[in-house]
């Protein structure tokens, strides 16, 4: 849906135009991704077996211990980060992996983005000035 447009508080600076990957669940780093691959490899995830990589990844925010900071900046390590993320609620463990994953990183929605945003649609993520816009909505 093109024309939403969502404010909030930007975690990490920088803007980023990309494809959206959508979870309506959380996402754990130990043990529920593939820093090697970018992929969520938690077995019961929605999203399992898919690849964040290079997609701004939309989600309610981190579970699991406070190693999740440690995989996500691994996956920066190897290439194989999102280009973007936008939480719902931010955590210590969420604030800390997008700080050492280096990505744009917006938190702190006046909407809830995990509602608004869908898979595949083409979001602009603005994280100097807190915005997150869709620009062109998911082909069906």
């Amino acid at each position: 849906m093109t024309g939403v447009q969502l404010r909030g508080r930007g975690i990490v600076p920088g803007r980023v135009v990309g494809e959206a990957l959508v979870s309506r669940e959380t996402i754990s780093g130990w043990g529920g991704i593939d820093p090697a691959t970018g992929t969520i490899i938690e077995r019961r995830h929605e999203l399992f077996g898919v690849c964040f990589t290079g997609k701004v990844l939309v989600f309610p925010g981190a579970k699991g211990s406070s190693g999740w900071s440690g995989f996500f900046q691994s996956t920066r390590l190897l290439g194989t980060a999102p280009l973007a993320m936008v939480f719902t609620r931010l955590t210590t463990k969420a604030a800390l992996g997008a700080i050492v994953t280096r990505v744009p990183a917006i938190t702190d929605l006046d909407d809830d983005p995990v509602a608004r945003i869908t898979t595949g649609d083409l979001v602009e993520v603005d994280a100097d000035r807190g915005l997150v816009r869709v620009l062109a909505p998911a082909e069906r």
